[in-house]
C-alpha cells in the first residue's frame, strides 16, 4: 500500500500548522488509496544542519539525521503543510528537507499552505526545492487564507470548498506516488546489481 507522510512544517509556539495538518489527516484517513501518517518536525528536534558531508553523499552520522532519514524513507509521497514566512516557507521545514537527500528521490509531493495570501509564495519556493531533490510535485494545491479560513488569524475554520481542494490534491498525489514506485524499484535494483 502506498504510504504518504503529512509533514507539519512549523515548529513555532502557537503554530496553526498542527491544526491544519490534523484536518488534512482527518480527510485523508477516509480514503482507501493510501495510508496517511502525520509527521511532526517538533518530534525530531533537528538542529541547524550539522552533518559534515553533503546529504547527497548519504554519509549520515548524527543519530537525529538517521532517525529522520528512516522516517522519510518509509513514505512514497508527502504532503507538506507549510506556513508562509516572509514570502517563503519556515526555516524549520527547509532545514529538515536539507538534512537528507536520497530518501526524498523519485517520490511525489503535494502542498497545503496558509498565510495572508494562502501561503502560495511559500509553495512557489518549495516547488523549486523539491525539484532539486527529484520529488515530483503535483499541480493541485490547498491555499488557506488567514482572512477567510481562520477566525482572528488563529482559529481554523476552513471553508467547505477546501475539503474538495484537499481531495483533489490527494487524488493527484496518491496517483503520482504509486506511479513513481517503478522508478524507486528500478533504482534499488540497479544499485543492487552494481554492488553499491
Amino acid at each position: 500500500m502506498t504510504r504518504i507522510g503529512i509533514i507539519i512544517g512549523s515548529t513555532r509556539p502557537g503554530r496553526n500548522g498542527e491544526t491544519v495538518a490534523r484536518w488534512v489527516h482527518d480527510i485523508a484517513s477516509k480514503r482507501v488509496d493510501a495510508e496517511y501518517e502525520l509527521v511532526d518536525l517538533k518530534d525530531f528536534n533537528l538542529p541547524h544542519l550539522d552533518e559534515m558531508t553533503p546529504p547527497s553523499m548519504g554519509q549520515y552520522t548524527q543519530p537525529h539525521t538517521l532517525r529522520w532519514a528512516e522516517k522519510i524513507a518509509s513514505f512514497d509521497g508527502y504532503v507538506f503543510v507549510t506556513p508562509e514566512y516572509n514570502h517563503s516557507t519556515s526555516g524549520a521545514l527547509k532545514n529538515a528537507i536539507d538534512f537528507i537527500y536520497a530518501e526524498w528521490n523519485n517520490k511525489a509531493a503535494g502542498f497545503v499552505s496558509y498565510g495572508s495570501v494562502g501561503g502560495t509564495r511559500a509553495v512557489e519556493h518549495l516547488r523549486l526545492v523539491v525539484a532539486e531533490l527529484q520529488i515530483a510535485d503535483v499541480r493541485a494545491q490547498v491555499a488557506l487564507s488567514l482572512f477567510t479560513d481562520f477566525e482572528n488569524f488563529s482559529v481554523f475554520k476552513p471553508g467547505p470548498h477546501q475539503v474538495d481542494a484537499v481531495n483533489t490534491m490527494l487524488d493527484q498525489l496518491a496517483a503520482w506516488s504509486g506511479a513513481l514506485a517503478t522508478l524507486r524499484t528500478g533504482t534499488t535494483m540497479a544499485t543492487a546489481q552494481s554492488g553499491t
